[in-house]
């Protein structure tokens, strides 16, 4: 149940924004972006031969789109 305090605690939280600039180069958000970059380039690498490789492809690439969307997301 929320009381005033709850209430304050929610509103102090919400004013916390971070900035685009500041989440790009988060610890988390740069190694998930360089693991799904990494992941892209190995599919092309080692070549798509197979449905399992394009599977890996699309997933790497939606783990990508994951990460820009984001960046964009944070209303500025």
């Amino acid at each position: 149940m929320l009381n005033d305090n709850s209430t304050k605690d929610i509103a102090i939280l919400s004013d916390n924004k971070i900035t685009r600039m500041e989440k790009i180069l988060s610890f988390e958000w740069l190694g998930q972006t360089f693991a799904s970059l990494f992941w892209i380039v190995s599919v092309f690498t080692y070549g798509i031969g197979s449905t399992g490789d394009w599977l890996q492809l699309f997933a790497a690439s939606s783990w990508m789109v994951s990460n820009i969307a984001t960046i964009i997301s944070i209303k500025v």
